[in-house]
């Protein structure tokens, strides 16, 4: 593990990382704070930190340390008070709220502990939902990969009350990628999952970043998901902590109990 100071990251996303790849999302000097006097809470204190395309990463850091925070600024789904949010060529912190929603349509995937999914459409409908909202469609050889690799093809004529919770999280994971967005936001994707599931999902967004080049942020507690990860991100009292590059559970294990150790 080791800290990465602000010099360290890139902060245009043109710049490249050390290993030449671009960088798709980065935080330059994030700060958001809830409230105000004596009331405020400083939920991130000046976070620079890029991602880079192609990647996947996971942030983690005890709870409170700002991570769901730092994920929905970068999202676009949260104001930050100040600094920058880099989406590509775009910076969220300055965008009209019409913008965000046309962004957050076109070119962000979402992945959330709840599934997320319309009770009234089936599996397919909600697959293609984010194409149909833009005007879209479908890549059918895509579409029929996502839908072949995560085991849905029998199941693209049900509702989300006749499957069951992976096979409901199968279906979000092939919502957010469907799109081919820049990035792909996972936030607690095997929280409501069993072992089993919870693997398959982590298994399904290792293999699109191998086999589509996506993408993908997700911002986990468990030890176990985060080794799927190519790099950990560690966040305290919102502020960079530190990181780790190719994790397994040990090392993830022993950078939580250092940070708990330490606050």
């Amino acid at each position: 593990m080791h800290t990465q100071s602000p010099a360290d990251v890139p902060t245009t996303p043109a710049a490249g990382g050390a290993d030449g790849r671009l960088t798709a999302v980065a935080a330059v000097d994030l700060v958001k704070v809830y409230g105000s006097g004596d009331t405020a809470v400083r939920a991130l204190d000046g976070v620079t930190v890029g991602f880079t395309r192609a990647q996947f990463t996971a942030i983690m850091g005890p709870s409170g340390s700002g991570k769901s925070t730092l994920m929905h600024c970068l999202a676009g789904l949260d104001t930050a008070t100040s600094g920058k949010a880099l989406l590509g060529g775009t910076d969220l912190t300055v965008q009209p709220d019409r913008v965000l929603t046309k962004v957050r349509r076109e070119r962000i995937g979402f992945v959330f502990q709840s599934f997320n999914l319309l009770p009234q459409l089936t599996a397919e409908q909600n697959i293609t939902l984010p194409l149909d909202l833009a005007g879209r469609t479908a890549e059918r050889g895509l579409l029929a990969h996502l839908t072949g690799v995560l085991g849905l093809d029998g199941r693209l004529t049900h509702r989300p009350s006749e499957l069951s919770g992976g096979q409901q999280q199968r279906v979000a994971l092939a919502r957010a990628l469907v799109a081919r967005p820049e990035v792909v936001f996972a936030d607690e994707p095997t929280g409501n999952l069993d072992s089993r599931s919870g693997a398959e999902v982590l298994s399904f967004l290792r293999g699109s970043v191998r086999d589509l080049g996506q993408t993908i942020v997700m911002v986990t507690h468990d030890p176990g998901a985060a080794a799927y990860a190519d790099r950990v991100v560690l966040l305290a009292d919102g502020r960079i902590a530190g990181e780790i590059d190719r994790p397994d559970r040990a090392s993830v294990t022993e950078a939580l109990q250092s940070l708990g150790n330490h606050r």
